[in-house]
């Protein structure tokens, strides 16, 4: 049983890089959920998301998902939609600032706010529509037979591959799932429920083309070796499958959370025309009663 555990948890393809990350940020969540009060379900969603993302990049399941075409699915289906969703759902970005030291906020973290590249880069990867074009193209771009061939043959392209698709993920769900009213947020409350619908239409073709195909579209997991015994074309369906069903599902479960926060946003009068509305109605009273006798 043992043998088996430590099987499953000993990295397929070690990377330094990605473990000194993964602990940095866990730490800074640990110490700042102990200096702000942070809810169980934000920590559960935070913990559970990078739980997922370690089993998907640092796991023997990378191993699997490089010999099985429906287990790449999964993979990418892990680090481009649930794992970003659940992470942003647990709204973790001033937990991380709070467990950093005050030296770090103000000798890295104030200067790279400033910095030029980082403005620029950061202003274009979360413009609304550069983020939800390449939430769609890294999509599309990976499921192409020949780039899926380029990034098995290439560990550098298959890193890249699955960072892409988990920075893209991180990018689209964090403009959808913004709790703030537009502005300061970069997407519109009712673009942030409609988003998740347009998103969803060439992944659910592309799943269809994949899922009905009478050839092998990937024969590189023969080459590479298939972890399974089973028919190609079984394991092929199955990949269609998990590209067209769980992901739409997951696209509609994030615009129907869009949608219970722009319903809080609207109840709470802080969407910009129902506060401006509500402002000029407080200003017409006050007006009428300093007229009043």
């Amino acid at each position: 049983m043992m043998a088996i555990f430590l099987k499953w948890i000993v990295p397929w393809e070690f990377s330094w890089i990605f473990l000194a990350s993964f602990l940095l940020t866990c730490a800074l969540y640990v110490r700042g959920s102990r200096r702000l009060p942070v809810s169980f379900s934000r920590k559960l969603a935070f913990w559970t998301g990078m739980a997922i993302i370690y089993l998907s990049l640092h796991t023997y399941l990378d191993f699997y998902a490089e010999h099985e075409f429906f287990m790449h699915r999964i993979q990418q289906l892990l680090l481009h939609h649930l794992a970003p969703l659940l992470i942003v759902t647990a709204f973790p970005s001033t937990v991380l600032r709070a467990g950093m030291p005050l030296a770090w906020r103000v000798r890295l973290l104030r200067p790279l706010r400033r910095w030029w590249p980082w403005r620029v880069v950061s202003g274009v990867l979360l413009n609304p529509t550069v983020a939800t074009l390449l939430f769609i193209a890294f999509i599309l771009i990976w499921l192409i037979p020949s780039m899926q061939t380029l990034a098995m043959l290439d560990w550098r392209i298959y890193r890249f591959m699955n960072w892409s698709m988990l920075i893209s993920g991180f990018a689209y769900w964090s403009l959808v799932l913004d709790h703030r009213p537009h502005p300061p947020g970069r997407m519109t409350a009712g673009l942030r429920v409609l988003s998740p619908a347009i998103t969803m239409t060439p992944q659910i073709l592309a799943g269809a083309i994949i899922t009905f195909s009478k050839t092998d579209l990937y024969p590189i997991f023969e080459i590479c070796g298939r972890a399974f015994t089973f028919n190609v074309l079984t394991g092929q369906l199955i990949g269609g499958v998990i590209i067209w069903v769980p992901s739409a599902l997951l696209e509609s479960i994030g615009g129907l959370m869009a949608l219970r926060q722009w319903l809080g946003l609207s109840r709470n009068g802080r969407l910009p025309g129902r506060a401006l509305h509500r402002h000029s109605t407080a200003a017409a009273a006050r007006a009428g009663a300093g007229r009043s006798p």
